[in-house]
């Protein structure tokens, strides 16, 4: 006997199994009131405005960055982010201290033509992965971005595409997350803003 209601029920019910599953272990990052539970290096200015985390250059340009005392080795990491460029920028992992660490780059200068935000940048290394999709970046508005690190494997989803897919075993231990600003007159009036961030152990 065929009973639509009840395939519905049990249908939502798989769903919303798989929803509260998806949803389980993630942490926030940022408290959207608060620098609590980060620490700044250098004079770049940081602070919380709207719920949202906002850096921009210190006096004289000056550059800086702003790390979360946890850390993590192996994550899953999701924010959404807006620069007003030209900008450097971006999202520090696996820090373990100076020169050390990955960043996925929010980036626009002539220095590297056709690098595009979501790139991967290696300490020591330079980019070990480089977005040249001008699709997968919103140069005017927010960007979704996913990031997943296990073991040695990288790889950044940005407004749903998948800009950088990268193995690299330079850093394998845990680190901190972070936020960088770039010193220097050609990013005068530069801008990042991150909100939603949260994390979870990458399984």
């Amino acid at each position: 006997m065929h009973c639509p209601q009840l395939n519905r029920r049990v249908l939502l019910g798989v769903l919303g199994s798989g929803l509260a599953s998806r949803a389980a272990g993630w942490k926030r990052v940022f408290d959207g009131k608060s620098l609590m539970g980060w620490r700044a290096e250098g004079n770049a200015t940081w602070l919380v405005e709207r719920g949202e985390l906002v850096g921009r250059q210190g006096a004289g340009g000056a550059e800086g960055d702003l790390f979360t005392e946890a850390t993590w080795t192996d994550f899953e990491f999701e924010c959404e982010w807006r620069m007003r460029f030209p900008g450097n920028s971006g999202v520090w992992f696996r820090v373990m201290g100076p020169r050390t660490g990955y960043q996925v780059d929010f980036i626009d200068q002539p220095s590297h033509p056709g690098v595009l935000s979501g790139s991967v940048y290696c300490m020591g290394k330079a980019f070990i992965a480089e977005n040249r999709n001008r699709a997968s970046v919103h140069v005017d508005g927010w960007n979704m971005l996913r990031l997943r690190m296990k073991g040695d494997h990288i790889m950044v989803v940005q407004n749903g595409i998948t800009v950088a897919d990268v193995r690299d075993t330079a850093f394998s231990g845990p680190g901190s997350l972070g936020m960088q600003i770039h010193k220097g007159k050609a990013f005068d009036g530069m801008e990042v803003r991150l909100r939603g961030m949260r994390i979870r152990e990458a399984v």
